[in-house]
C-alpha cells in the first residue's frame, strides 16, 4: 500500500497480480517470484480490507448526519432539511451495504 488512501480497484488489481505472479512462480520453480506474489497478494487484500473499511464508517457517518439532519428537520418543520437528512441518512445506508464485510 502506498501512502495514498486505500482503494478498493487498487487492493482487487493487487491482489489478482500477485496471485499470478506466485502461480508463474511456482510453475517455474522460482521461489523469489513466488514469494513476491505471496507478498503483492497479501498486500492487495489489506488494502481492499481498509478501503472496505473506510467506506463502511463513512456510512455509518452518513447514516447518524442524515438522521439528525431529518429528525431536527422534522422537529422544526424544515422540509428541506428533512429531506436532505432523509436523502444522506439512505446514502449512508448504501454505502454500508457495499462496504459490508464478507
Amino acid at each position: 500500500m502506498s501512502s495514498q488512501e486505500p482503494s478498493k480497484v487498487s487492493g482487487q488489481f493487487h491482489s489478482v497480480k500477485g496471485t499470478a505472479v506466485e502461480t508463474i512462480g511456482d510453475m517455474t520453480g522460482s521461489q523469489s517470484w513466488s514469494q513476491a506474489g505471496k507478498e503483492e497478494h497479501v498486500r492487495g487484500e489489506g488494502e481492499y480490507k481498509a478501503a472496505q473499511a473506510k467506506g463502511y464508517a463513512e456510512g455509518v457517518s452518513d447514516r447518524v448526519t442524515g438522521y439528525k439532519d431529518s429528525v431536527v428537520g422534522a422537529v422544526t418543520g424544515d422540509k428541506t432539511q428533512q429531506a436532505t437528512g432523509n436523502a444522506k441518512n439512505e446514502k449512508g445506508q448504501t454505502q454500508q451495504e457495499i462496504n459490508k464485510p464478507a
